[in-house]
């Protein structure tokens, strides 16, 4: 593909595609992929498959890199390092995203100078793509991830986005599996990074294709990370509650015997006061590890900056 012909000249795309078993739509992700960017190269990463993706997705044009520990967190980990290009796209394998729309996201990231593009799944209530409880899971881990860490998200299960050089390289990615959108989603809330949403076609898989999702199982892998993530993302809100509990539940046994000791002299109920005297030291002991927990969140935040920083941002990249 020539210089002249790229959708985006003067910057390398790469798409990036995780894939496990998917010999029957792998080919054409990987087509619809290249004709919808041309220039761009399309990288299928194979976790491990046991049936002929790998060779489908040659047969289609795509570079084929193998990852042999299971799991899309794992696949993420290693494109996003091994991989160096100006804008990357990352989509799943399993040919339910409609791939045309990545011209039009890839356009959004450079007009309007983000480094984030969400592709929001739109799905058909009619005919619904999602397998049963999944469309209500999402829209509860949306609802729930945007009121834990103060930024709305429409979509935040999707496969489909678009990231700049600076989201990627700055990117731990440390889950494993399925997660990895999680992650994903509270990394650039916390980053506070340029993004927006895109609204993205969905359908279901074609026949003879099948899902590796288990619903109960990836549901509460999501939650807990969920979980972890508000402890490491907003320490001084979590230990703060918990402290603040305890204190006010060791003041309120903690007073009366205060009051009659006041009185009498005498501190007939040693239970209770030893009680009290527990929870607020408790108190105070967590809401020190939420003070300390805090000021590691900073650091870490400011190292995770400094590397965002020292990646050229998109018009640096043309000397714009």
């Amino acid at each position: 593909m020539t210089a002249e012909k790229a959708a985006f000249p003067g910057y390398t795309i790469a798409a990036i595609v995780p894939a496990y078993n998917e010999e029957v739509t792998i080919a054409q992700v990987v087509t619809d992929l290249r004709e919808a960017v041309p220039g761009m190269r399309v990288y299928v990463f194979d976790n491990a498959s046991s049936d002929e993706t790998s060779a489908r997705a040659l047969q289609a044009g795509a570079i084929v890199r193998h990852v042999k520990r299971p799991g899309k967190g794992n696949v993420v980990r290693e494109a996003f390092a091994d991989i160096d290009a100006d804008i990357y796209l990352m989509i799943d394998g399993d040919d339910t995203y409609d791939a045309s729309c990545a011209r039009g996201m890839i356009a959004r990231l450079i007009d309007h100078r983000l480094d984030h593009v969400l592709g929001c799944r739109v799905d058909n209530p009619n005919a619904s793509a999602y397998r049963p409880g999944h469309a209500q899971g999402n829209r509860a881990f949306n609802a729930l991830v945007s009121r834990l860490f103060g930024d709305s998200v429409t979509d935040m299960l999707s496969g489909y986005r678009v990231f700049s050089r600076r989201f990627v390289k700055s990117f731990p990615a440390l889950s494993r599996a399925f997660e990895i959108e999680t992650e994903l989603t509270v990394h650039s809330m916390g980053l506070r990074v340029r993004q927006e949403e895109y609204p993205v076609g969905f359908k279901d898989r074609p026949a003879g294709s099948e899902s590796k999702l288990n619903t109960y199982r990836d549901g509460i892998a999501i939650l807990s990370l969920i979980s972890r993530l508000f402890i490491l993302e907003r320490p001084a809100l979590f230990y703060g509650v918990i402290g603040g509990f305890l204190g006010v539940l060791g003041l309120l046994l903690g007073i009366p015997v205060v009051v009659e000791y006041a009185y009498t002299g005498l501190v007939p109920r040693f239970p209770t006061a030893i009680l009290a005297a527990s929870l607020v030291t408790l108190a105070v002991i967590v809401g020190t590890l939420g003070t300390i927990m805090a000021g590691q969140l900073r650091a870490r935040r400011e190292a995770t900056r400094i590397a965002y920083l020292a990646q050229p941002s998109l018009p640096e990249m043309l000397g714009v």
